[in-house]
Protein backbone atom coordinates (compact mmCIF):
# COMPACT_ATOMS: atom_id res chain seq x y z
CA UNK A 1 0.00 0.00 0.00
CA UNK A 2 1.28 3.47 -1.04
CA UNK A 3 0.86 6.77 0.89
CA UNK A 4 1.49 8.95 -2.06
CA UNK A 5 0.64 7.13 -4.98
CA UNK A 6 -3.03 6.48 -5.33
CA UNK A 7 -4.51 4.15 -8.42
CA UNK A 8 -4.25 3.77 -11.10
CA UNK A 9 -7.57 5.37 -11.41
CA UNK A 10 -10.41 4.93 -14.98
CA UNK A 11 -10.15 9.19 -15.60
CA UNK A 12 -12.24 10.16 -18.09
CA UNK A 13 -9.92 12.55 -20.05
CA UNK A 14 -6.71 10.27 -19.09
CA UNK A 15 -6.86 6.73 -19.18
CA UNK A 16 -5.21 4.48 -16.55
CA UNK A 17 -4.15 7.09 -14.60
CA UNK A 18 -1.34 6.46 -11.67
CA UNK A 19 -2.03 9.89 -9.43
CA UNK A 20 0.56 11.13 -7.44
CA UNK A 21 -0.21 13.07 -4.42
CA UNK A 22 2.17 15.98 -3.21
CA UNK A 23 0.18 17.55 -0.32
CA UNK A 24 -1.74 16.33 2.45
CA UNK A 25 -5.28 16.69 3.02
CA UNK A 26 -6.55 19.34 2.29
CA UNK A 27 -4.02 22.03 1.60
CA UNK A 28 -4.67 24.60 -1.30
CA UNK A 29 -4.72 28.03 -2.45
CA UNK A 30 -8.48 28.13 -3.33
CA UNK A 31 -11.69 26.58 -1.03
CA UNK A 32 -13.56 26.20 -4.32
CA UNK A 33 -17.56 25.66 -3.33
CA UNK A 34 -18.15 22.99 -5.36
CA UNK A 35 -14.81 20.49 -4.07
CA UNK A 36 -15.64 16.98 -3.98
CA UNK A 37 -12.66 16.29 -1.94
CA UNK A 38 -13.93 18.42 0.90
CA UNK A 39 -13.54 22.12 2.52
CA UNK A 40 -9.91 23.23 2.60
CA UNK A 41 -8.51 23.11 6.03
CA UNK A 42 -5.43 25.16 4.91
CA UNK A 43 -5.71 28.08 2.36
CA UNK A 44 -2.41 29.40 1.38
CA UNK A 45 0.00 30.23 -0.85
CA UNK A 46 3.31 29.00 0.44
CA UNK A 47 5.39 26.61 -1.25
CA UNK A 48 6.80 23.62 1.37
CA UNK A 49 7.62 20.52 1.45
CA UNK A 50 5.03 19.43 2.50
CA UNK A 51 5.74 15.41 1.61
CA UNK A 52 9.04 14.72 1.70
CA UNK A 53 10.80 14.27 -1.71
CA UNK A 54 13.06 10.96 -1.00
CA UNK A 55 9.69 8.92 0.57
CA UNK A 56 7.56 9.65 -3.20
CA UNK A 57 11.42 8.98 -5.20
CA UNK A 58 10.91 5.44 -2.94
CA UNK A 59 7.27 4.71 -3.91
CA UNK A 60 7.95 5.28 -7.52
CA UNK A 61 10.72 3.39 -7.78
CA UNK A 62 8.90 0.15 -5.98
CA UNK A 63 6.10 1.15 -8.41
CA UNK A 64 7.77 0.74 -11.46
CA UNK A 65 9.84 -2.37 -10.37
CA UNK A 66 6.39 -4.16 -9.52
CA UNK A 67 3.79 -3.04 -11.87
CA UNK A 68 2.57 -2.31 -15.91
CA UNK A 69 3.18 1.35 -17.33
CA UNK A 70 -0.05 2.94 -16.48
CA UNK A 71 -1.33 5.36 -19.10
CA UNK A 72 -0.33 8.86 -17.30
CA UNK A 73 1.17 9.29 -14.20
CA UNK A 74 -1.07 12.20 -12.73
CA UNK A 75 0.36 14.90 -10.59
CA UNK A 76 -3.37 15.72 -8.19
CA UNK A 77 -4.41 14.67 -5.18
CA UNK A 78 -5.94 16.21 -1.91
CA UNK A 79 -4.75 19.52 -2.74
CA UNK A 80 -2.83 22.01 -4.97
CA UNK A 81 -0.04 19.88 -6.02
CA UNK A 82 2.23 23.11 -7.30
CA UNK A 83 2.25 24.36 -3.51
CA UNK A 84 4.85 21.45 -2.95
CA UNK A 85 7.97 22.56 -3.78
CA UNK A 86 9.96 19.64 -5.31
CA UNK A 87 7.24 19.10 -7.53
CA UNK A 88 9.66 19.84 -10.43
CA UNK A 89 12.47 17.79 -8.88
CA UNK A 90 9.47 14.60 -9.07
CA UNK A 91 8.82 15.33 -12.56
CA UNK A 92 12.29 15.12 -13.41
CA UNK A 93 12.62 11.96 -12.00
CA UNK A 94 10.22 10.27 -13.38
CA UNK A 95 11.12 11.66 -16.76
CA UNK A 96 14.72 10.16 -15.79
CA UNK A 97 13.47 6.68 -15.41
CA UNK A 98 10.77 6.60 -17.15
CA UNK A 99 11.16 8.62 -20.51
CA UNK A 100 8.13 7.91 -22.43
CA UNK A 101 5.77 7.83 -19.90
CA UNK A 102 3.44 11.11 -20.37
CA UNK A 103 2.98 13.12 -17.12
CA UNK A 104 0.01 15.61 -16.71
CA UNK A 105 -0.39 17.91 -14.16
CA UNK A 106 -4.09 18.36 -12.43
CA UNK A 107 -3.83 22.23 -10.92
CA UNK A 108 -6.37 25.04 -10.19
CA UNK A 109 -3.35 27.07 -11.88
CA UNK A 110 -3.53 29.40 -9.17
CA UNK A 111 0.57 29.76 -8.63
CA UNK A 112 1.21 30.30 -12.45
CA UNK A 113 2.09 33.94 -11.64
CA UNK A 114 5.66 32.49 -9.86
CA UNK A 115 8.00 31.94 -12.41
CA UNK A 116 9.63 29.15 -10.68
CA UNK A 117 5.97 26.96 -10.64
CA UNK A 118 6.11 27.56 -14.16
CA UNK A 119 9.84 26.29 -14.60
CA UNK A 120 9.01 23.32 -12.25
CA UNK A 121 6.12 22.09 -14.63
CA UNK A 122 7.29 22.89 -18.10
CA UNK A 123 8.55 19.13 -18.86
CA UNK A 124 5.17 17.94 -18.50
CA UNK A 125 3.35 16.53 -21.30
CA UNK A 126 -0.30 17.81 -20.46
CA UNK A 127 -1.42 20.08 -17.81
CA UNK A 128 -4.99 20.69 -16.96
CA UNK A 129 -5.53 23.83 -15.24
CA UNK A 130 -8.70 25.31 -13.98
CA UNK A 131 -10.80 29.00 -14.75
CA UNK A 132 -14.42 29.15 -12.99
CA UNK A 133 -14.40 33.03 -12.94
CA UNK A 134 -13.41 36.35 -14.88
CA UNK A 135 -14.82 39.07 -12.26
CA UNK A 136 -13.43 39.51 -9.22
CA UNK A 137 -16.79 39.32 -7.55
CA UNK A 138 -17.69 35.47 -9.08
CA UNK A 139 -13.90 34.56 -7.84
CA UNK A 140 -14.09 35.09 -4.72
CA UNK A 141 -17.64 33.67 -4.48
CA UNK A 142 -17.30 30.56 -6.15
CA UNK A 143 -13.02 29.51 -5.59
CA UNK A 144 -12.60 31.81 -2.14
CA UNK A 145 -9.30 32.66 -2.60
CA UNK A 146 -6.14 32.63 0.04
CA UNK A 147 -5.04 36.41 0.46
CA UNK A 148 -3.36 37.94 -2.20
CA UNK A 149 -4.52 36.42 -4.84
CA UNK A 150 -6.40 37.88 -7.08
CA UNK A 151 -8.06 37.33 -10.59
CA UNK A 152 -6.04 39.56 -12.91
CA UNK A 153 -2.64 37.85 -11.04
CA UNK A 154 -4.57 34.17 -11.52
CA UNK A 155 -5.41 34.97 -15.64
CA UNK A 156 -1.70 36.62 -16.04
CA UNK A 157 -0.21 33.31 -14.96
CA UNK A 158 -1.92 31.59 -17.34
CA UNK A 159 -0.92 33.91 -20.38
CA UNK A 160 2.66 33.54 -18.95
CA UNK A 161 2.20 29.63 -18.72
CA UNK A 162 0.97 29.13 -22.68
CA UNK A 163 3.84 31.45 -23.86
CA UNK A 164 6.25 29.20 -22.18
CA UNK A 165 4.86 25.74 -21.98
CA UNK A 166 5.29 23.30 -25.43
CA UNK A 167 3.30 20.71 -24.04
CA UNK A 168 -0.77 20.85 -23.97
CA UNK A 169 -2.87 22.75 -21.87
CA UNK A 170 -6.14 21.48 -21.40
CA UNK A 171 -8.24 24.32 -19.47
CA UNK A 172 -10.81 23.20 -17.58
CA UNK A 173 -14.03 25.38 -16.61
CA UNK A 174 -16.67 24.74 -13.77
CA UNK A 175 -19.91 25.52 -14.45
CA UNK A 176 -22.10 26.19 -11.75
CA UNK A 177 -25.89 27.78 -12.23
CA UNK A 178 -26.71 30.91 -10.02
CA UNK A 179 -22.55 31.30 -9.92
CA UNK A 180 -20.85 32.11 -13.10
CA UNK A 181 -23.33 31.25 -15.93
CA UNK A 182 -24.87 34.63 -16.37
CA UNK A 183 -24.19 36.61 -19.54
CA UNK A 184 -21.44 39.12 -18.15
CA UNK A 185 -19.45 36.20 -16.48
CA UNK A 186 -19.69 34.15 -19.25
CA UNK A 187 -18.66 37.46 -21.72
CA UNK A 188 -15.32 37.76 -18.96
CA UNK A 189 -14.80 34.32 -19.26
CA UNK A 190 -14.89 33.82 -23.22
CA UNK A 191 -12.50 36.78 -23.42
CA UNK A 192 -10.20 35.00 -20.54
CA UNK A 193 -10.03 32.04 -22.46
CA UNK A 194 -8.48 33.78 -25.85
CA UNK A 195 -6.24 35.73 -24.05
CA UNK A 196 -5.20 32.25 -22.26
CA UNK A 197 -5.19 30.32 -25.91
CA UNK A 198 -5.42 26.26 -24.37
CA UNK A 199 -5.44 23.94 -26.45
CA UNK A 200 -8.86 22.97 -25.16
CA UNK A 201 -11.37 23.98 -23.20
CA UNK A 202 -13.44 21.93 -21.29
CA UNK A 203 -16.62 22.56 -19.26
CA UNK A 204 -17.29 20.46 -16.30
CA UNK A 205 -20.33 20.96 -13.51
CA UNK A 206 -20.69 18.89 -10.31
CA UNK A 207 -21.54 15.40 -10.16
CA UNK A 208 -22.13 15.17 -6.36
CA UNK A 209 -22.48 17.39 -3.36
CA UNK A 210 -19.64 19.99 -3.15
CA UNK A 211 -19.31 22.00 0.02
CA UNK A 212 -22.22 23.93 0.36
CA UNK A 213 -25.97 22.36 0.43
CA UNK A 214 -27.63 24.96 -2.13
CA UNK A 215 -25.46 24.06 -4.68
CA UNK A 216 -26.56 21.54 -8.08
CA UNK A 217 -25.07 20.54 -11.21
CA UNK A 218 -25.55 22.21 -14.73
CA UNK A 219 -28.06 20.01 -16.93
CA UNK A 220 -27.40 19.33 -20.32
CA UNK A 221 -29.21 22.21 -21.74
CA UNK A 222 -27.86 24.57 -19.87
CA UNK A 223 -23.90 23.35 -20.69
CA UNK A 224 -25.45 23.12 -24.47
CA UNK A 225 -26.37 27.05 -24.16
CA UNK A 226 -22.69 27.59 -22.81
CA UNK A 227 -21.06 25.83 -26.04
CA UNK A 228 -23.28 27.33 -27.98
CA UNK A 229 -22.56 31.04 -26.45
CA UNK A 230 -19.12 30.98 -26.62
CA UNK A 231 -18.71 29.67 -29.84
CA UNK A 232 -14.94 28.13 -29.54
CA UNK A 233 -13.88 25.27 -31.66
CA UNK A 234 -11.84 23.61 -29.64
CA UNK A 235 -14.78 23.53 -27.07
CA UNK A 236 -15.87 20.39 -25.40
CA UNK A 237 -18.55 19.23 -22.65
CA UNK A 238 -16.82 16.48 -20.40
CA UNK A 239 -18.31 13.03 -20.67
CA UNK A 240 -20.37 11.68 -18.65
CA UNK A 241 -19.66 9.22 -15.61
CA UNK A 242 -21.08 6.20 -16.46
CA UNK A 243 -18.25 6.33 -19.45
CA UNK A 244 -15.79 6.08 -16.84
CA UNK A 245 -16.46 2.20 -16.80
CA UNK A 246 -15.47 1.89 -20.23
CA UNK A 247 -11.76 2.83 -19.51
CA UNK A 248 -10.20 -0.56 -19.24
CA UNK A 249 -8.90 0.94 -15.54
CA UNK A 250 -12.15 0.65 -14.31
CA UNK A 251 -12.37 -2.23 -11.53
CA UNK A 252 -15.55 -3.77 -10.49
CA UNK A 253 -13.98 -4.79 -7.70
CA UNK A 254 -13.44 -1.44 -6.30
CA UNK A 255 -17.06 -0.60 -7.16
CA UNK A 256 -18.67 -3.65 -5.11
CA UNK A 257 -16.60 -3.18 -2.33
CA UNK A 258 -17.86 0.48 -1.96
CA UNK A 259 -21.10 -0.69 -2.30
CA UNK A 260 -20.85 -3.25 0.04
CA UNK A 261 -19.63 -0.90 2.34
CA UNK A 262 -21.73 1.69 2.54
CA UNK A 263 -25.00 -0.79 2.04
CA UNK A 264 -24.40 -1.73 6.13
CA UNK A 265 -23.74 1.92 7.00
CA UNK A 266 -23.87 5.39 4.93
CA UNK A 267 -20.23 7.03 5.28
CA UNK A 268 -18.74 10.14 4.08
CA UNK A 269 -15.79 10.42 1.83
CA UNK A 270 -13.63 10.21 4.77
CA UNK A 271 -15.10 7.32 6.15
CA UNK A 272 -14.25 5.46 3.27
CA UNK A 273 -11.06 6.43 2.50
CA UNK A 274 -10.23 5.00 5.95
CA UNK A 275 -12.32 2.03 5.94
CA UNK A 276 -11.26 0.88 2.49
CA UNK A 277 -7.76 2.45 2.48
CA UNK A 278 -8.25 4.07 -1.14
CA UNK A 279 -6.86 7.41 -1.75
CA UNK A 280 -10.19 10.16 -1.80
CA UNK A 281 -9.48 11.28 -5.51
CA UNK A 282 -9.83 7.05 -6.48
CA UNK A 283 -13.14 6.67 -4.16
CA UNK A 284 -14.33 10.08 -5.70
CA UNK A 285 -13.93 8.54 -9.21
CA UNK A 286 -16.28 5.43 -8.20
CA UNK A 287 -18.78 7.53 -6.51
CA UNK A 288 -19.60 9.58 -9.87
CA UNK A 289 -20.20 6.43 -11.48
CA UNK A 290 -22.79 5.31 -8.82
CA UNK A 291 -24.10 8.65 -8.16
CA UNK A 292 -24.88 8.84 -12.03
CA UNK A 293 -26.11 5.26 -12.24
CA UNK A 294 -28.70 6.15 -8.92
CA UNK A 295 -27.11 3.56 -7.43
CA UNK A 296 -26.31 5.63 -4.44
CA UNK A 297 -27.46 8.89 -2.93
CA UNK A 298 -26.52 11.24 -0.55
CA UNK A 299 -27.67 12.84 2.90
CA UNK A 300 -26.67 15.89 4.22
CA UNK A 301 -25.98 15.43 8.17
CA UNK A 302 -24.36 17.21 11.02
CA UNK A 303 -21.09 15.48 10.52
CA UNK A 304 -21.27 16.07 6.64
CA UNK A 305 -22.56 14.53 3.62
CA UNK A 306 -22.88 10.80 3.92
CA UNK A 307 -23.28 8.28 1.23
CA UNK A 308 -25.74 5.79 1.39
CA UNK A 309 -27.64 3.08 -1.44
CA UNK A 310 -30.73 4.25 -2.78
CA UNK A 311 -33.28 2.16 -0.75
CA UNK A 312 -34.65 0.75 -4.56
CA UNK A 313 -31.07 -0.66 -5.03
CA UNK A 314 -29.72 -3.82 -3.49
CA UNK A 315 -26.74 -4.89 -4.15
Amino acid sequence: MYKYLFGPVPSRRLGMSLGVDLVPKKICSLDCVYCEVGKTTKLTLDRKEYIKLDKVKEELTNYFTNNPEPDYITFSGSGEPTLNIHIGEILQFIKQIKPNLPIAVLTNGTLFFDKNVRDAIKNANVVLPSLDAASKEVFNKINRPSNGLTIDKYIQGLIDFRKEFKGEIWLEIFLLPGYNDHENELIELKKAILRINPNSVQLNTLDRPGTLSNLRGATKKEMQRVVDFWNLDNLKIISAAPERKNIPAYRKDTEAVILETIVRRPCTLDDLTKILGLHVNEINKYLDVLDAEKKIESVVQERGIFYQTRKKYEI
